[in-house]
């Protein structure tokens, strides 16, 4: 089945060159100028992923980004010349799954695409992870909390699950960002305590006293094993 994106992206011709390119290797891609065409096609069709610009004629993209995230978990890769590290942490505070920033090597965005399609699919079929009262349905790529379901983005699902599947372990920043991602991770990128942050807030019961997903001091996170 041909994986479906949307890219919202106002400069044609870098619009054109990312369609064909994503298009050669077998990925459908369809262009949004703006990003009232783009969240007018998002309602109107299903896609499988969505390449954002973050500078749109009509909008912000940041926002465009935040007003998507409340009603969907379509993985979200930003595409942007604004690549200073606030610029990064803001995305993915609300909602981005990765950031690439321009110009970029169209082999690095098509590696990207797919890395994110990959943590997308189920790591098991018919696997339910039980800690107490929290429940994480590996098949459904779905965390419940009290019977209800959490708010994660694909990329802060799979790091949930990575902590979980290895409950009980102290996991460094950078292990845990290579787990997930199968790339080195920057030492100066604090994105995976924007990630961290996120999780915590949709899976603890008081996230400025977490007692699932903890801090250890100099080390890393620790996925509790015993939860009530």
């Amino acid at each position: 089945m041909t994986m479906s994106i949307l890219y919202i992206e106002d400069d044609p011709r870098l619009g054109d060159m990312v369609q064909t390119y994503l298009g050669n290797s077998g990925l459908e891609v369809t262009i949004a100028k703006n990003g009232a065409s783009g969240l007018g096609m998002l309602k109107k069709q299903d896609f499988d992923l969505l390449l954002l610009d973050l500078t749109l004629p009509d909008m912000d993209g940041l926002d465009l980004c935040r007003s998507l995230r409340e009603t969907s978990d379509l993985p979200i890769l930003m595409l942007t010349a604004r690549g200073e590290p606030m610029d990064r942490i803001i995305g993915l505070e609300l909602g981005a799954d990765d950031y690439l920033p321009k110009p970029f090597e169209p082999r690095e965005l098509l590696a990207r695409v797919r890395a994110l399609m990959r943590r997308r699919e189920p790591a098991s079929r018919s696997t339910i992870l039980h800690f107490g009262q929290l429940d994480i349905d590996l098949d459904a790529h779905q965390a419940r909390l009290k019977g209800k379901p959490c708010q994660l983005t694909s990329h802060q699902f799979n790091i949930l699950v990575t902590l979980a599947q290895k409950a009980g372990r102290v996991l460094s920043r950078e292990t845990l960002m290579d787990l997930v991602k199968n790339d080195k991770l920057d030492p100066f990128d604090r994105s995976i305590d924007v990630h961290i942050s996120r999780i915590r807030s949709a899976i603890e019961d008081d996230p400025k006293h977490p007692t699932r997903l903890i801090t250890v001091r100099g080390s890393g996170y620790v996925f509790a094993k015993t939860q009530d």
